[in-house]
């Protein structure tokens, strides 16, 4: 039997309810309200704590991005590699309607994989892969 709780704050309210109850949460979330948590099997079959190292092994996992960034980094292979990750992912318009509000959002993006990368670990993120990284940016340079 399961039980659904809206977004974070809902699913660690049920869990802090359900003696012996299991959710999952944001590692962002988990830190910052000190909420504790077990390990995870892997597909190396080692068990590993959430970790930005473990999120990152299994984004660096991805060899080939598809065009379209659909992939899953879910029990991604690697000694070390987290299985519960998983990209973020920003649904944007190749052709904007409005040119200027188009160049903002791109003059956005650009700024996110250049500058705001650097950030990421401080919040509890996940930096992407250089690869991955790269890539975006071709991407963000195309869009109109």
């Amino acid at each position: 039997m399961g039980v659904g709780g809206k977004g974070n704050e809902g699913v660690a309210g049920l869990v802090r309810q359900l003696p012996g109850a299991i959710g999952y949460v944001e590692l962002i979330y988990a830190l910052q309200n000190k909420i504790s948590f077990g390990e995870v099997k892997n597909a190396a079959g080692n068990w590993e704590r959430a970790s930005i190292e473990g999120v990152t092994e299994a984004a660096a996992s991805i060899k080939q991005m598809p065009a379209d960034y659909r992939i899953s980094i879910t029990d991604a292979p690697g000694a070390n590699s987290y299985p519960i990750s998983s990209f973020t992912y920003l649904l944007i318009p190749v052709h904007a309607t409005d040119a200027s509000k188009g160049k903002v959002i791109k003059d956005l993006l650009s700024w996110i994989v250049n500058s705001g990368e650097g950030e990421v670990s401080a919040l509890s993120y996940a930096p992407l892969p250089k690869n991955v990284a790269e890539k975006v940016l071709k991407t963000v340079y195309s869009l109109q």
